[in-house]
């Protein structure tokens, strides 16, 4: 995995004109059901903050990216919920996670729309609340503004902290 991140952080570094691409990639991979309980995407893309950060245009292109990757990601989580159902507990890699969906039904029974919100900035949530929306037959125009909502804030505060952190190295080594 560390080659696979350092790949990554290269090509982004490098290759800045297809960053919005990657991003978009790692974000929905992140934001998809399976996948996100495998590779943990959001480290890539706080460190994707850290060395795009530069100027508010390129921010602003990654930004968006980020957000519809993810937007993307949770809207064929919630498909995949809406057309398997509970069948989904028994696919891999969920079978290996069998509290997950109960935990993120329980979620959902007790936040409503928040818990889509909510369970975007919690890892185990984020793979599970969407699933439970689709299974559970949440009114689809109001999973859409919360999906699309919480990834436009999401995808901010990843980025943000990043470009935050990739700021304060920046500073830290001008002083030494």
């Amino acid at each position: 995995m560390p080659d696979a991140i350092e790949w990554i952080r290269t090509f982004a570094s490098e290759h800045r004109a297809w960053a919005p691409f990657l991003v978009l990639l790692l974000a929905f991979g992140e934001s998809i059901a399976f996948v996100s309980l495998v590779l943990p995407f959001w480290g890539m893309l706080v460190a994707i903050g850290a060395i795009l950060g530069g100027s508010l245009t390129e921010f602003f292109v990654i930004w968006l990216a980020a957000s519809v990757g993810a937007a993307l990601g949770d809207w064929v989580s919630y498909w995949l919920g809406a057309y398997f159902k509970n069948r989904l507990a028994g696919v891999w890699p969920l079978s290996r996670y069998p509290d997950l969906l109960p935990k993120g039904q329980r979620f959902f029974d007790r936040y409503g729309v928040w818990a889509i919100v909510l369970g975007r900035f919690s890892g185990p949530f984020r793979a599970s609340v969407p699933i439970v929306a689709g299974a559970t037959r949440m009114n689809q125009w109001l999973f859409q503004i919360a999906n699309w909502s919480s990834a436009f804030l999401w995808a901010f505060v990843l980025l943000a902290f990043g470009d935050g952190i990739g700021r304060l190295f920046a500073y830290l080594s001008s002083l030494f």
